[in-house]
């Protein structure tokens, strides 16, 4: 049984909750998801089950780094991390503030794509994240190529910073407040 973290209705496109993620359990599911065309800036497209598996429990031991399993009307459908900025992925490569937490989410591969789907799991994941009182601003590391995910970065509200050099890539580093997150929330709505 998953304990469900955060829970949030879409208008359109019904429940989306978020849950803990079991990483022996969870490794064959997203071992498909990690290692499909549509995730190449994942960066596991290599991966055998068992390194999957091994990187998500480094992730659930890491004292700043978590990840979660998305699931749509209770069927798994998307995978969140979320760290601290200050100490994985972007130590000392920007301007750290309090508040700030990072995020990365991968929607899974699908044979019928739904309209908005991956936008309505964008907010739940961003929802999720400001449901924390402490959240300020959520930052985020995209590969500057992934043009599709820069664009749904800015309909939920996230601004570009600018380039940042990372070991694995170079990044287009983008910052989202609450109040620019809710903002763009009330406007889809309308």
């Amino acid at each position: 049984m998953r304990d469900t973290v955060f829970r949030r209705e879409d208008p359109r496109l019904g429940e989306f909750s978020v849950a803990t993620l079991d990483p022996k359990a969870d490794a064959p599911l997203l071992h498909r998801w990690v290692t499909h065309p549509k995730a190449v800036y994942w960066m596991m497209q290599e991966a055998d089950e068992a390194e999957v598996a091994h990187e998500y429990r480094m992730i659930a031991e890491h004292p700043h780094h978590d990840a979660f399993l998305g699931l749509h009307r209770g069927r798994p459908a998307f995978l969140v991390e979320r760290y601290d900025p200050a100490h994985v992925e972007l130590a000392g490569l920007y301007d750290h503030e309090a508040g700030d937490v990072g995020m990365h989410f991968l929607t899974a591969p699908s044979d019928t794509p739904v309209h908005g789907f991956t936008r309505a799991v964008i907010t739940t994941v961003m929802a999720m994240l400001f449901d924390d009182p402490a959240t300020r601003r959520v930052v985020v590391e995209p590969d500057v190529r992934n043009t599709a995910v820069h664009a749904l970065n800015a309909a939920v509200g996230f601004e570009v910073v600018g380039r940042i050099a990372k070991p694995e890539k170079e990044a287009l580093l983008s910052v989202c407040t609450r109040e620019r997150f809710e903002e763009a929330v009330r406007g889809a709505a309308l």
